[in-house]
């Protein structure tokens, strides 16, 4: 009869301490990217899974932790959301906790079912997939002492950074707008508008700064065209008319179902995505990597290993940072990225 892989023959495998394995489960933020791939793998080789009944008598935890998802949306950044659930759900099971997944018409709603989640399910903690300016569930989950990790940053009423605490992983749009704006200055565009969404959005605005910051840094924010649409791509058509009548060189877009309409938009006119304009879009999806467009990928392994290495943290008394995580994005350089026509 085959055993069951231990902890003591994980660090064995991978040449290092139990605590080290320890670490890579519970706080993956502790452990040197290099060191820690190499536990997973060892752990995936051997298919060690951690004893949740052993933990939860242990603790008095139910090793459960919630989030909402967001309703379904037809642009197709909605595959983010996907992957973001997917790469957070398989963190969790690394270490030996699990996702409840609840659905919300609104903050107060999302916040009514971690109630009863709580009182029901002894709940141990939540990922808010989202934040935004005004955001009252933090204060809600501190009051009731239960544990939490955002993936957004805690937006002020300015658009600012509000609390700094270590409660929040996100990515930073506007390195990733400043990225792709900076690679087409670099290529020899000048003329480089931009599409966005309306400015309700927090994330919105914060891609938008990367690339004004970038444009006016290069002394072209006289030249910086911009328009706003709301992520459809049959309402960004009919924005995109008005945006070409500028006749921009390069559109950096505030999201591929963006960069896509603009792209279609290109070809209603005969002009080529790319030769005759670039686009750039932002979070790399399927569908822009089957079209050829230009992307921001957003890292959302590391922002769900972040989120469940700071709810471990908090809720085994691990050490913590100090403030949130703020990761890189990058950009994907494809054929609709290039130089100006002549």
């Amino acid at each position: 009869m085959s055993t069951r892989p231990t902890i003591a023959a994980v660090a064995a495998a991978a040449g290092v301490s139990r605590q080290t394995v320890s670490n890579a489960l519970n706080a993956p933020e502790r452990v040197r990217p290099d060191t820690l791939a190499r536990v997973l793998a060892r752990i995936d080789d051997l298919g060690y899974r951690p004893s949740v009944a052993a933990r939860q008598m242990r603790t008095g935890r139910s090793q459960l932790l919630a989030m909402r998802i967001e309703p379904v949306r037809d642009g197709v950044n909605g595959v983010v959301g996907d992957r973001f659930l997917h790469a957070l759900s398989e963190a969790a099971q690394r270490a030996g906790y699990r996702m409840l997944l609840c659905t919300a018409s609104g903050d107060a709603a999302e916040l009514a079912e971690y109630e009863q989640l709580r009182a029901t399910m002894a709940l141990d903690g939540v990922v808010l997939a989202t934040t935004h300016t005004g955001d009252g569930r933090r204060a809600w989950l501190r009051d009731k002492k239960l544990a939490f990790m955002s993936f957004g940053r805690p937006w002020a009423s300015d658009g600012s950074l509000g609390e700094d605490d270590a409660s929040w992983v996100d990515v930073d749009g506007a390195a990733g707008t400043a990225a792709a704006t900076a690679e087409l200055l670099a290529r020899g565009h000048r003329r480089i508008a931009y599409l966005g969404w309306p400015h309700a959005s927090d994330v919105g605005q914060d891609r938008r700064a990367g690339w004004l910051r970038t444009m006016a840094a290069a002394g072209l924010a006289g030249v910086a065209v911009e328009a706003t649409s709301e992520d459809d791509i049959e309402q960004a058509l009919a924005v995109v008319a008005d945006l070409l009548s500028s006749r921009p060189t390069a559109i950096v877009c505030a999201s591929d179902t963006l960069a896509i309409a603009v792209s279609a938009a290109l070809n209603q006119r005969g002009l080529r995505p790319g030769a005759d304009v670039s686009v750039v879009g932002f979070d790399d999806t399927p569908a822009a990597r089957a079209l050829g467009i230009a992307s921001v990928l957003q890292p959302l392994g590391g922002v769900a290993d972040a989120c469940i290495g700071g709810l471990v943290g908090q809720l085994e008394g691990s050490s913590a940072p100090e403030r949130g995580v703020l990761l890189e994005p990058r950009l994907v350089i494809r054929p609709t990225l290039a130089d100006p026509s002549p």
